[in-house]
C-alpha cells in the first residue's frame, strides 16, 4: 500500500529564487484561496534573473524530455476560470532531455522585460505575472512549479491637470456648483474642492462624497460592468443656506485604489469616479458623477 501511495508523489521538488530576492521589496498579494502572501515587486524594463533548483525525492531519478522556465503575463476572466490569455510570453530552455539523479541548479535571466500592465486583482478579472518552470515528461506527466511576482508601473506628474467645475440642479429648487482642484490624482493624493449652494429651496438631510470604481470586462454585448463604492465621506449634515460654501478635503491614501486602467489588451478597463450624493428629508437622492484619473507616482516612500 505504501508503495502505491509513493507512486503518486511528485518525483522531485522544484524551487525558484530571484537573484536579488533578499534585497528586493516584498509586497502582499491575495491568493486564490483568499490568503495573503508576500511576493517580490518589479516594474517594466527590469531584468529578472535567478535560479531554479530541482531536487529528486528519496533517491529517485527524474527522467525528463527537457526543462524550461517561462515568464508569463496573463489575464484571466473569472467567468472563464482556468483559461489564461497570455499577453507576454518569454521562454528559456534550461536542460536537454536526460536524467536528474541529484540536486541540480540552473541559472536563468530575462533582461529588460517589457511588462506594460500592472498586476490587478478585480471582481471579475485578474492580471498576473508568473515564472513557470516545467520538467517535461511523457507517460509520467510533466512537473510544473509557479512563482508569482507583482508588477507596478509609475507615472510622472501630468504636465496638464485641469480642475473640474460642474453644476447640478433641479429647476427652481436647487442649484449647486462644485469644483475640484484637479482631474488627475496619484494614489497618495488629497482631493481638494469646494461646493457652492446658489439656490436651496428643498430641505436637505445630508450630502456625501463617494469614490467609486467601475470595472468593465468583455466587449460588445458581452460587456459586464461591476461598480464598487470604495469610500464614503460625509460633507454636510442638515440644510445649507443660499450662498454657503462647503470645503472638500479627501485623503486617498487609506483606500485600496489602483491606477486607472483603460482598455487593457482589449480585455478590461478600470475607471474611478467622484460621486456627489445629496439626500433630502423625504429620502430622495440627487447625485452627480465625475470621472477622475488615478496614477501611481514614483516616490521614495511609495508602496
Amino acid at each position: 500500500m505504501n508503495y502505491l501511495l509513493g507512486a503518486f508523489k511528485p518525483a522531485c521538488n522544484i524551487s525558484i529564487t530571484f537573484s536579488d530576492g533578499k534585497n528586493r521589496k516584498q509586497v502582499p498579494m491575495k491568493k486564490e484561496n483568499g490568503q495573503t502572501a508576500l511576493v517580490p515587486l518589479f516594474q517594466s524594463q527590469e531584468t529578472l534573473s535567478g535560479k531554479v533548483c530541482i531536487e529528486p525525492y528519496q533517491g529517485k531519478k527524474v527522467e525528463h524530455n527537457g526543462v524550461k522556465v517561462e515568464l508569463l503575463g496573463q489575464i484571466e476572466m473569472y467567468f472563464d476560470r482556468g483559461n489564461f490569455y497570455d499577453f507576454t510570453s518569454l521562454v528559456r530552455e534550461l536542460d536537454v532531455p536526460g536524467d536528474i539523479y541529484e540536486r541540480k541548479t540552473y541559472a536563468f535571466e530575462f533582461p529588460t522585460v517589457e511588462m506594460p500592465y500592472e498586476t490587478y486583482n478585480g471582481v471579475n478579472v485578474r492580471l498576473r505575472y508568473v515564472l513557470k518552470v516545467t520538467v517535461t515528461r511523457g507517460y509520467a506527466g510533466s512537473i510544473v512549479e509557479y512563482q508569482e511576482f507583482m508588477v507596478r508601473n509609475y507615472a510622472p506628474l501630468p504636465p496638464i491637470n485641469n480642475s473640474i467645475k460642474m453644476e447640478v440642479g433641479i429647476e427652481d429648487c436647487l442649484h449647486i456648483e462644485f469644483e475640484y482642484n484637479k482631474s488627475k490624482y496619484h494614489l497618495k493624493d488629497v482631493i481638494l474642492g469646494k461646493i457652492y449652494f446658489l439656490l436651496v429651496r428643498i430641505k436637505m438631510k445630508n450630502m456625501d462624497l463617494e469614490i467609486r470604481r467601475r470595472e468593465s470586462t468583455g466587449a460588445g454585448a458581452n460587456t459586464h460592468v461591476e461598480t464598487e463604492t470604495l469610500a464614503k465621506f460625509e460633507l454636510m449634515d442638515g440644510t445649507p443656506v443660499r450662498g454657503e460654501s462647503i470645503p472638500v478635503r479627501l485623503f486617498l491614501a487609506p483606500y485600496d485604489l489602483t491606477p486607472t486602467h483603460r482598455n487593457i489588451n482589449n480585455k478590461f478597463s478600470v475607471k474611478y469616479y467622484l460621486n456627489l450624493v445629496l439626500v433630502d428629508e423625504e429620502d430622495r437622492r440627487y447625485f452627480k458623477q465625475q470621472e477622475i484619473t488615478l496614477y501611481r507616482l514614483k516616490e521614495d516612500t511609495s508602496s
